[in-house]
């Protein structure tokens, strides 16, 4: 298992957390100020400066207005970014 953050598969998780903000319309400053941090600190784990860890994904998703468990149970499920941010947004309604 590679430890990088340039990993297809951690990609594919901030890949997937970008999606849901964006489609949730909102912007890293909003979603930065919900979680009480810099703005850098969302464009530096979104740009694949920094890794994120668990705790750190759940308060991400929560100040999403998503559920983090099905957030993770769909990356781990492999399902496609967009589909996922489809149904995180259908679910914010």
């Amino acid at each position: 298992m590679q430890k990088s953050l340039k990993s297809a598969e951690y990609a594919r998780l901030i890949a997937m957390l970008v999606a849901v903000r964006e489609n949730a319309g909102v912007r890293q400053q909003p979603l930065a100020a919900k979680l009480g941090k810099p703005q850098s600190f969302i464009a530096k784990y979104e740009g694949g400066e920094r890794r994120i860890d668990l705790i750190e994904f759940i308060a991400i998703a929560r100040a999403l207005d998503a559920d983090p468990v099905k957030l993770f149970k769909a990356f781990v499920a492999d399902e496609p970014t967009a589909k996922v941010a489809a149904k995180t947004r259908k679910s914010a309604r």
